[in-house]
């Protein structure tokens, strides 16, 4: 590695940050590949994860929360008529949201959350369900969940997962 990634060689998980989340950089800098991150019910954990990885910044492009299902629209250019019909918990909301973040940030990778962490359901989809919208110059992905635990303990399994899931298509 060179260049811009140079500064992740030999750090697996730099004493800092999450592992998946360091293995995911590594990933992405073996690939010369950037990320963007679409957030909702995750509301910005999964960008923390990232960017708490030292040498994350030559790595990242940047992160949207759009918790509102109007800014899924407006800041992500998910269509609205899509979500008028569906809502926000949808596996085709999720992959434009991915795809939103990746053209909208300039990213090779984008990655998206959307679900319902509780404590009610939401858009007549249960607690614990979620979306994760993967997008890559190679391939488009939507991983769906179901999830169980408090509202915390969703939120961040979403994270782990949403890691792991574009860290195999890496």
């Amino acid at each position: 590695m060179t260049g811009r990634h140079a500064d992740l060689q030999g750090r697996r998980d730099g004493g800092e940050g999450d592992a998946a989340a360091s293995a995911l950089l590594h990933a992405l800098a073996h690939r010369g590949w950037t990320i963007a991150v679409a957030e909702s019910l995750t509301g910005g954990l999964l960008v923390a994860a990232l960017i708490s990885v030292p040498g994350a910044s030559s790595l990242v492009r940047g992160g949207v929360t759009a918790y509102a299902t109007d800014l899924k629209h407006h800041l992500l250019g998910v269509d609205d008529s899509l979500l008028d019909a569906r809502g926000a918990v949808d596996p085709e909301v999720a992959l434009q949201m991915a795809g939103g973040v990746r053209d909208r940030l300039g990213a090779d990778v984008g990655v998206s959350t959307t679900g319902v962490a509780g404590p009610d359901p939401q858009d007549g989809q249960p607690v614990g369900t979620v979306f994760v919208g993967i997008r890559t110059p190679e391939a488009s992905a939507v991983v769906p969940l179901e999830l169980q635990g408090t509202r915390a303990e969703i939120r961040a399994e979403t994270v782990r997962r949403a890691l792991d899931e574009v860290r195999a298509r890496t």
